[in-house]
């Protein structure tokens, strides 16, 4: 079924707090990579979801680089689907690519552009400005990926020994 496009009066800041999904918690689902061969990993969730993950070299696989920027396009749909959906109707369709280039010599992505493909021309400028700045405000409260790679995370790795703390607690 399609929703009809909704006209409104509120400012886009109003639009933006309304149209911003609301926070949810992030899943407490185990994730983790397995080694399957030279370089290449599958990544698992406790869910059942599976990724492969290599270099581009080993064909049909993601690279980490491309499921991070696959991970910020996605957050960024995810947190303007309502604001899309609101505007264009339940049924819009939209593609959202993402590029960047590696800076080799620091093995590092110093820009990651998101550009979405999407059939605005129903809406005047007004409305279509408007529209994207409701998107934009949305994606900088609600993308938890962009807001966490914009902030810097900080990253640690822990080493252990083969089994360390994967200890099963048992209970008598």
């Amino acid at each position: 079924m399609t929703t009809q496009p909704s006209e409104t009066s509120l400012s886009p800041a109003d639009e933006a707090e309304r149209d911003v999904p609301a926070p949810s918690p992030a899943p407490a689902d185990a994730l983790w990579v397995e080694r399957t061969g030279t370089r290449t990993y599958t990544g698992h969730s406790a869910r059942g979801a599976q990724v492969s993950i290599g270099p581009a070299s080993e064909g049909a696989v993601f690279t980490p680089g491309e499921l991070l920027k696959i991970a910020l396009a996605a957050c960024a749909g995810m947190s303007t689907d309502r604001t899309f959906a609101r505007r264009l109707g339940d049924d819009y369709a939209v593609t959202i690519h993402v590029e960047g280039a590696k800076l080799l010599e620091e093995e590092r992505y110093p820009k990651i552009t998101g550009t979405y493909d999407i059939d605005l021309t129903s809406l005047d400028d007004d409305a279509r400005d408007r529209l994207v700045t409701v998107a934009a405000r949305a994606i900088d409260k609600a993308c938890t990926v962009g807001r966490t790679v914009k902030a810097g995370a900080e990253v640690e790795y822990l080493f252990q020994p083969e089994g360390a703390g994967r200890e099963v607690e048992t209970r008598e």
